[in-house]
């Protein structure tokens, strides 16, 4: 039976562990939380939980790391002479850049690491909100190093099919984070300011569901979503920027009662929306 580690057994790491097992895998977790040691043995989603992180990991082929992207390169440095030699390490942190290179870096030669990154992220944290149906249907980005070989590409490219991921693309790091300011990091912005902006505790009494859609990823992880938004600040400034241009453009329609500008912006956004549906 293959074995793989998750560390950090939060929502992804929760999700990750029960899935593998769905899978056939023998899998280990690996949490300083005894609390979601405990929960992921019970839910039958680990053979074994480990909080003393020399022990288990010599035991793996794979190993998945779903902790902050700001831990990583320290948890490498402190634990890597644990791995058996050829372990597969598999990082799944929201920006790439800043989080690749300097474990790169570090990295024993006989190891490979390589960036992936699921699209089915929640906004609650903790293993209570894990569930090992949210790869099902999700877009899976990988992205290789050149360090990285082929045989590990299509191994992580299968592995992605088996979590049942729907589209399975391959970007560059950059190309990454470009994408992942806009779809993901400006939208994160958007909902937490629409959210900042009026302070009445009625407004939950008034809400239709339009509110209710643009304000579901405001319910944030501050610590996480914080470090991602540092980690990819020039991106996600470029991004803010130009979303700020775009409502300039809409305000001064509205301004100058230009009823053709506002209606050619919202015939462009019905346009692209229909290609998410």
């Amino acid at each position: 039976m293959k074995t793989v580690g998750v560390v950090g057994l939060g929502v992804m790491g929760g999700s990750f562990c029960g899935r593998m097992k769905e899978l056939g895998w023998r899998v280990l977790g690996f949490d300083p939380n005894g609390h979601s040691l405990r929960q992921a043995k019970e839910r039958g989603w680990i053979d074994e939980g480990f909080a003393d992180f020399s022990s288990g990991l010599n035991q793996c082929e794979m190993v998945i790391f779903c902790i902050y992207p700001t831990l990583l390169k320290d948890w490498i440095a402190a634990w890597q002479s644990h791995f058996a030699p050829g372990t597969l390490l598999l990082e799944i942190s929201g920006v790439k850049r800043a989080v690749m290179e300097p474990v790169q870096e570090i990295l024993r030669d006989d190891l490979e690491l390589m960036s992936i990154h699921p699209m089915c992220g929640r906004e609650s944290k903790g293993i209570e909100f894990a569930n090992p149906e949210i790869f099902r249907q999700a877009n899976f980005i990988l992205i290789p190093h050149e360090k990285n070989t082929a045989s590990s590409i299509v191994k992580v490219s299968s592995l992605a099919k088996d979590l049942g991921c729907k589209n399975i693309s391959v970007l560059s790091a950059e190309e990454h984070d470009e994408m992942i300011a806009f779809l993901s990091q400006l939208t994160h912005v958007i909902a937490v300011t629409l959210m900042d902006t009026h302070e009445n505790e009625h407004l939950v009494e008034y809400t239709g569901d339009s509110f209710r859609d643009l304000t579901r990823i405001a319910s944030i992880n501050e610590e996480m979503w914080s470090e991602l938004f540092l980690l990819n600040k020039d991106l996600l400034l470029k991004e803010i920027e130009q979303f700020q241009t775009t409502l300039a453009d809409f305000k001064e329609a509205l301004k100058n009662d230009d009823s053709r500008t506002m209606k050619e912006m919202m015939k462009l956004s019905t346009k692209r929306r229909k290609k998410f549906d």
